[in-house]
């Protein structure tokens, strides 16, 4: 039996789409767990859409994800001769015509099928024609000649099997009058040429592989095995698009959504295995099968996105989570000085807290991160002059510890709470806006112990709070 090859083939005409993201994954998944290949296309041959910059998002998107492709990368438009080769062995052997047909004459034949109410398909008026009888001046399209009678048979490993009326494929294009090939035909060629074994694709392509099997047979060329995975849709039901806001990895890498757990996400957006929810990598591989692969579209929840991104940050290695969150803050909020650094990694334990993005943290922390302090202006005033008399007290005795612990700091705040009348909040909300800004914000024991005995110090006697 063949090794398994599975790949991905974008267009670098947009950035790349959650939806694509998954494509890509569930091949990767496979390959890997086959012990075969995995292949990333470029289909870059629309010049006028294709962009580098599209190109390097979608390879930049796949490698944060975690998803390494085998190989270089294959660029689709440098194989186009390859195509154009196998479109004149289709003509040479009656697979296909030229098709002199004007874009006038096709755009009425498109206008008379709207106006019966019925889905266009060309009319083969020069399937059988002779060549003599074409006009001087056109330039012919070439048409593959579809099956006219009987059925096909997809065996999908996905949907079961689908069939359908070969009637209803019409004589498509493979190449355009000048000279080009078309997405079926260019798909068909690389696939065969490439040796995959398996297409893992969204269902929107069925009609596409419909097509494309009748290249492949009049090539006699061995079929690939195909499989349709359901679309994703809008928590709506609506099918997601590219606008789409949260349709793009960059969304949900600029709040601090992490790639393992987008991973985890995505594998289970349509693919289950028993009742298991959270899936290391070495785990993804080693159970995903396309038995578990379900027939229904699937519904995007940012919800449950966060709450699995909330499960990675409260239980992964606090090394990497810093480690994560420090190159997060450096591309998409600012890098974090390195005396600041070592006051956030000891501090990480509460600060991812209810924490469910690395912006969370990012915000928790802010009061670490910064050297001057921008009050809350309806929070500064609630600094009153029985709250500024609780800070002197507290302050007094603060400066003679020399450690910081809760055990430490508790009965100094007890007993400011008992020299002032007062309850914990009285004490607690002074000093909270006080060292941060805000009266919200993480618990005071750890937000003194977070920030030291001089910073604190400096803090609560800054003449903003006098």
């Amino acid at each position: 039996m063949k090794k398994v090859a599975t790949r991905f083939a974008p267009s670098p005409t947009g950035p790349l789409h959650i939806g694509g993201v998954r494509t890509a994954l569930f091949n990767w998944l496979y390959s890997k767990n086959k012990n075969g290949s995995f292949y990333l296309r470029i289909e870059d041959t629309d010049k006028e859409r294709s962009k580098n910059e599209y190109k390097e998002q979608i390879i930049k998107s796949l490698k944060w994800i975690g998803i390494e492709n085998d190989g270089n990368e294959y660029i689709q438009s440098k194989k186009i001769e390859d195509h154009i080769k196998v479109a004149n062995e289709l003509l040479k052997n009656g697979h296909a015509y030229k098709c002199y047909c004007s874009s006038k004459e096709i755009e009425e034949q498109k206008l008379r099928a709207k106006q019966k109410k019925i889905p266009y398909i060309y009319d083969r008026k020069w399937r059988d024609k002779n060549e003599a009888e074409a006009p001087k001046d056109t330039k012919p399209t070439i048409r593959f000649k579809s099956k006219i009678d009987g059925t096909s048979i997809l065996k999908d490993l996905v949907q079961g099997d689908i069939e359908i009326e070969n009637n209803t494929i019409e004589d498509f294009i493979i190449l355009r009058n000048d000279g080009s090939p078309t997405y079926n035909l260019s798909a068909s060629v690389d696939d065969h040429q490439m040796n995959i074994t398996h297409i893992i694709r969204g269902d929107d392509h069925k009609i596409n592989t419909f097509k494309q099997m009748q290249i492949y047979l009049a090539m006699k060329w061995e079929l690939p095995f195909f499989a349709h995975i359901p679309l994703i849709h809008t928590i709506e039901g609506k099918k997601l698009s590219k606008r789409d806001k949260a349709s793009t990895l960059d969304d949900y890498s600029k709040i601090g959504i992490m790639p393992d757990a987008l991973r985890n996400y995505l594998l289970r957006l349509g693919w289950s295995y028993k009742d298991k929810e959270i899936f290391t990598l070495d785990e993804s591989i080693k159970h995903f099968n396309l038995e578990g692969i379900g027939k229904s579209p699937s519904k995007l929840d940012m919800s449950r996105i966060l709450s699995i991104n909330e499960h990675y940050i409260k239980n992964m290695d606090e090394t990497y989570l810093f480690d994560q969150f420090i190159e997060y803050c450096k591309l998409f909020k600012n890098e974090i000085k390195s005396d600041k650094k070592d006051k956030i990694k000891r501090s990480l334990t509460f600060l991812k807290n209810k924490a469910k993005t690395l912006e969370d943290i990012f915000n928790n922390g802010q009061y670490i991160m910064v050297d001057e302090i921008n009050f809350n202006q309806d929070d500064i005033k609630l600094i009153d002059d029985e709250a500024k008399k609780v800070i002197s007290d507290f302050c007094a005795q603060f400066e003679k510890v020399d450690t910081l612990s809760k055990e430490v700091l508790e009965p100094i705040v007890n007993g400011v709470i008992k020299s002032n009348d007062t309850n914990f909040k009285g004490v607690g909300q002074p000093l909270r806006i006080g060292l941060t800004g805000s009266k919200f914000g993480p618990g005071i024991y750890d937000i003194i112990i977070s920030l030291g005995k001089e910073e604190v110090t400096k803090r609560l006697t800054s003449k903003k709070l006098s």
